[in-house]
């Protein structure tokens, strides 16, 4: 019976999928960012939705810690959203906002090893196993659901062992974002002008050239800020529904993790009213990494339309990005506030919804110009 069930699954999202197609109007699409006339690009649009890194529920991988589950089906679903939106950050970091990807087409090396991050193995920097067994340290047995802010937590400590990406990633707490404490985990001094420019990514060696030799500035690491919040009680607050939505316009969103209890989806845009969403309850079998070094990607896109759902059924519990409406969801402050323990920015351990920001140097920080941008309000 569970191998029936297994072979018609995907067939059933897929028909799923289907019915939920875009209509013929006049209308705007915002997804991550970038706006799309529906009547006249909704083939760009569907384009630029594939384009995301689709992850799922997975089976017949290696247990997970030697004996625990071969599968995340059930229980992995936030997990997938995370390391969807995650891997949205990457490419952000690496290939750009404006990168698309084309089936069958070769791809840069930077995308082979992005996607290689999150394979099912427990070599993989990102992948299910590192999380749940990084998540045991949040009080979250394996093959357990995790809520967003769980996932928030356990992807700031498996960045810290992300070399080649370089992170930093900052998770709100008391609905308060602290700029000092910010630049505290962004900011390394180099030991000189010649480490800088090794460490500093290719923006910020372009400025600091730009400046002369003198100008021995520090690297910046690129900035994921992630703001757990709750938009109401038992269901969202109608009135957080604009600023909500302005989230999906900002040039630097990553998203939205949430959805309705123990049912997990990847918000990255909104049609009217209506949130759109990438869904991790497909159970598909795992990929490994050819002979040739590189991953066979099809099963990573998903080419039916995205699914959608009225804002109004999201779960309350989300986390999310900044958000610059008259309605304010967190507090933004320059300084740490002095009734909370000093600030020490992570470092290597031992061994609700969420919304990400990303932010690719220091200029890109002192851009947003948050005072003058967001009316700061603590609710």
């Amino acid at each position: 019976m569970e191998s029936v069930l297994s072979k018609y699954e995907n067939q059933i999202t897929i028909f799923t999928d289907y019915l939920e197609e875009f209509p013929d109007a006049d209308e705007l699409v915002w997804i991550l960012g970038k706006q799309h006339l529906l009547k006249t690009e909704k083939s760009k649009l569907l384009s630029d939705i594939s384009a995301r890194l689709w992850f799922t529920y997975r089976r017949k991988f290696s247990p997970i810690g030697g004996t625990g589950p071969s599968s995340d089906a059930g229980w992995g679903c936030m997990l997938r959203c995370g390391q969807m939106m995650l891997a949205q950050a990457l490419i952000c970091r690496h290939l750009g906002r404006d990168w698309n990807w084309e089936k069958q087409k070769e791809q840069p090396k930077e995308y082979q090893r992005i996607l290689q991050c999150f394979l099912d193995r427990k070599d993989c920097c990102y992948s299910i196993h590192q999380m749940a067994q990084m998540g045991v340290g949040e009080g979250k047995s394996i093959g357990e659901w995790f809520g967003p802010n769980t996932v928030a937590q356990v992807l700031k400590k498996l960045a810290l062992f992300d070399e080649w990406n370089s992170l930093a990633v900052y998770v709100s707490m008391d609905n308060t974002v602290v700029i000092e404490d910010i630049k505290k985990m962004c900011c390394t001094l180099p030991l000189s002008a010649d480490t800088a420019a090794e460490s500093a990514p290719d923006s910020l060696n372009a400025s600091t050239q730009r400046r002369g030799p003198s100008a021995c500035r520090p690297a910046w690491k690129p900035l994921l800020l992630i703001v757990p919040l709750r938009l109401g009680i038992n269901q969202i607050n109608p009135v957080y529904v604009d600023a909500f939505k302005e989230c999906f316009k900002m040039p630097q969103s990553l998203g939205a993790l949430g959805g309705k209890p123990n049912n997990a989806y990847y918000f990255i845009g909104f049609l009217g009213n209506e949130l759109i969403f990438l869904d991790p309850h497909t159970t598909q079998t795992f990929v490994d990494t050819e002979e040739n070094g590189t991953v066979d990607d099809q099963t990573f896109h998903c080419l039916q339309s995205p699914q959608r759902m009225n804002i109004l059924n999201l779960d309350p519990s989300v986390a999310l990005e900044i958000l610059k409406e008259n309605l304010r969801m967190f507090e933004l402050v320059q300084k740490h506030p002095s009734h909370w323990p000093p600030f020490v920015p992570p470092a290597k351990p031992e061994v609700t919804t969420t919304g990400a920001e990303f932010i690719d140097s220091t200029e890109q920080l002192e851009e947003f110009d948050l005072e003058e941008d967001f009316e700061i309000l603590s609710i």
